[in-house]
């Protein structure tokens, strides 16, 4: 029997991914704590199962350098505190940061990059070093779910009563 799976076979697919107008110099952890200040009382079996408090904080700022007047830094915070019938777990806190250069963006699409699509590309490292923490805590892995980025952000600018300008964000 022949084997028909050549690429002229199947339907070609287009897909319309705006190019991100960003250069990432660096990613780094700018503070990272994780306390477990009550084991290992809170590491034995039990079948309650840990109250999860999570906020996600995001900021951004120009870095001023006269070679470079595109430089931005992107810092995403992670707080975490586990509890479990009134007891503390663990509490976590990371604040991961990229370093980058946008070039030529129209102004409107910088805050989008910034607090949208540069937090969405750096989550991922934050979300592994969590999980790598709280297991060398002795607790189960954290895997934080995927965060919406675009949401958060549309949110914040109509609480704000901002106009939302992120047609291009991804």
């Amino acid at each position: 029997m022949a084997d028909h799976n050549n690429s002229a076979d199947k339907p070609r697919v287009d897909v319309d991914v705006p190019d991100l107008p960003v250069i990432v110099h660096a990613q780094y952890v700018k503070d990272f704590s994780f306390e477990n200040p009550n084991a290992p009382t809170v590491l034995r079996p039990s079948k309650a199962r840990p109250e999860m408090d999570i906020n996600i904080l995001l900021d951004a700022s120009r870095i001023p350098d006269d070679q470079n007047p595109d430089l931005y830094e992107s810092a995403l915070t992670l707080s975490i505190k586990a509890t479990r019938e009134g007891q503390v777990v663990f509490i976590c806190e990371i604040i991961y940061a990229a370093l980058i250069s946008i070039k030529n963006a129209p102004p409107e699409r910088i805050n989008p990059i910034l607090y949208v699509d540069v937090p969405a590309m750096i989550f991922p490292f934050a979300r592994q070093l969590v999980a790598t923490a709280t297991a060398a805590g002795g607790i189960p892995p954290l895997y934080l779910n995927p965060i919406d980025f675009r949401g958060m952000y549309l949110s914040q600018k109509r609480e704000q009563k901002q106009p939302v300008e992120v047609s291009g964000a991804a």
